[in-house]
């Protein structure tokens, strides 16, 4: 019974260590993005625009087929129960406040997330962040920013991609191949859509964009001796982001809706 305790202690130890130091983390970037000085605005540019066309633009291909798919789902599955719910009411409520933010969050993880882990795991190993702080240069300004600004920008975007695909070209999709009764699905959405369900969608996607880069730039950046520690920090990395946007995802509904 003891050792369990014990167990129990240091590993609950361990996650708030971890996670103090993922606030630290935070905090350094976002005062560093207000204090943010003329010299090297370029680079930082440079970076975060590369990472937004990575982040965004490359998974439009990935995220437009996913959300199609499951908008077209949804039409279908809640057309059966037509004059029983509020068919548009109840899209609004589960993709523009739980789905589309938490879809968006996983590609983004499973693209971006992985991709920026590896590739500052390696600057970590091969002592490039060592060479720029040798170099008088902050690899937090120079690394770690333009990372942060370009996934949440990124995340952001995504999610207002996601939902608009889902609801119209779902419904475009259903109407054109199916003989489903979902005439007058747009003017129930718009019916149903409240400034509080976009506001919550888009915080959703900000506060998931600062948690996902925040996340593999942490694990990325771990002191690790050998290249194979390269692949168990990229998927502890994956699964943190996973599990954070989920507690993030239940905070903020509960804020708003209960």
């Amino acid at each position: 019974m003891g050792n369990l305790i014990g167990v129990l202690g240091r590993s609950t130890i361990h996650s708030l260590n971890r996670l103090m130091d993922l606030c630290a983390l935070t905090y350094r970037l976002l005062a560093i993005s207000i204090q943010l000085p003329h010299t090297g605005r370029v680079l930082i540019k440079r970076v975060m625009v590369e990472q937004i066309y990575f982040t965004a633009v490359q998974a439009l291909p990935v995220i437009i087929p996913v959300a199609l798919i499951i908008g077209s789902l949804m039409i279908v599955q809640f057309s059966q129960l037509s004059g029983q719910v509020d068919l548009g009411k109840l899209v609004v409520l589960l993709m523009l406040r739980e789905i589309g933010p938490m879809i968006t969050a996983i590609v983004v993880i499973l693209r971006s997330a992985t991709a920026v882990t590896i590739e500052t795991s390696y600057m970590r190993v091969l002592n490039e962040i060592e060479t720029l702080e040798m170099a008088g240069i902050d690899p937090m300004r120079t690394v770690c920013l333009p990372r942060l600004m370009g996934i949440t920008s990124a995340v952001v975007s995504l999610v207002l991609v996601f939902d608009l695909t889902a609801i119209i070209g779902g419904y475009a999709v259903v109407r054109g191949v199916t003989g489903l009764p979902v005439e007058g699905f747009i003017q129930q959405i718009a019916r149903g859509v409240e400034g509080t369900d976009i506001v919550v969608g888009l915080l959703k996607g900000f506060f998931f964009g600062i948690t996902i880069a925040v996340t593999c730039l942490y694990h990325g950046l771990t002191r690790k001796s050998q290249i194979t520690q390269v692949p168990v920090a990229t998927s502890r990395a994956a699964m943190d982001c996973f599990f954070y946007c989920l507690v993030i995802n239940i905070f903020i509904s509960f804020i708003f809706y209960v």
